[in-house]
């Protein structure tokens, strides 16, 4: 007699490959420092790089702030700047990059949360191009608010918080299982809510789980923001900006992204 087994890591494929990923990169920072001081260099987000091009003097200006706290922050400040060449991928690679254990494990369980309804409702394509948008946007949003700083901003938090916004369009629906897919589901109010149609931006607005979703999670970025030792981050600074920048986009952009409704979910309306 057979026996069902459900799998170990009931996840879409996608979700699981980009955890071993983000895992693995980390695993290489940790292991070899001095490699890692070479990928946070060439690889981390720094503001200042997509600066220095048109105003030089506010790049001076944050080199003598960062020379006034000691020598070894003007080392780094130069080491990150260094020859003011805008680094064009640093945008999208300074997603991969973790300051630590704690910062991965973290940015990984959101995504395994959240990126799990998303990309099975998305699909891989969309899916992977959806985090590439929202990794821009979280690197932009923090360069409109820093644009001369010289410190680093690495962590797929920007990615994430775009995952939470997308997934807030369409989870928040009354009776609705997050099961997994399959070509046959029970129409009967069963349908995996990953298929349920999106709430418009005003829906969001009067639905309570919604609203109360979004603003736990503001506030959580507003504190940790302005407390990161709350979050386990002590000495570090946490880019709030590109949290929210990769959260809003997620949530106005979504509709760019979303596939059609499956014919057969078109055909119950019709019905």
């Amino acid at each position: 007699m057979r026996t069902h087994r459900e799998p170990i890591f009931n996840l879409p494929a996608v979700v699981l490959a980009a955890v071993v990923v983000l895992f693995g990169i980390y695993a290489v920072q940790d292991y070899w420092p001095d490699l890692n001081v070479t990928l946070l260099r060439e690889f981390s987000f720094v503001p200042g790089r997509f600066t220095v091009a048109f105003d030089p003097s506010a790049i001076a200006a944050s080199l003598d702030a960062a020379q006034t706290r000691g020598a070894a922050y003007g080392e780094v400040a130069r080491f990150f700047l260094g020859n003011g060449r805008p680094l064009w991928w640093t945008p999208i690679t300074y997603a991969f990059l973790h300051a630590s254990f704690l910062h991965v494990g973290f940015n990984c369980l959101w995504l395994v949360a959240f990126g799990t309804p998303v990309a099975r409702r998305f699909g891989v394509s969309r899916f992977l191009l959806f985090c590439l948008f929202t990794a821009v946007a979280g690197a932009l949003a923090h360069y409109v608010a820093h644009m001369a700083d010289l410190q680093p901003v690495i962590g797929a938090s920007a990615v994430v918080s775009g995952l939470m916004a997308a997934a807030v369009r369409f989870v928040f629906q009354p009776f609705v299982p997050v099961g997994e897919r399959t070509e046959s589901p029970d129409l009967n109010g069963r349908i995996p809510v990953y298929w349920q149609p999106a709430l418009p931006l005003r829906s969001i607005v009067t639905s309570r789980p919604a609203m109360a979703f979004l603003f736990a999670w503001f506030f959580a970025n507003l504190l940790f923001g302005l407390a990161p030792q709350l979050a386990g981050f002590a000495g570090a600074t946490i880019a709030w900006q590109a949290h929210i920048g990769g959260f809003v986009i997620g949530l106005l952009a979504f509709r760019w992204f979303d596939p059609p409704a499956p014919d057969f979910l078109l055909d119950n309306e019709a019905a």
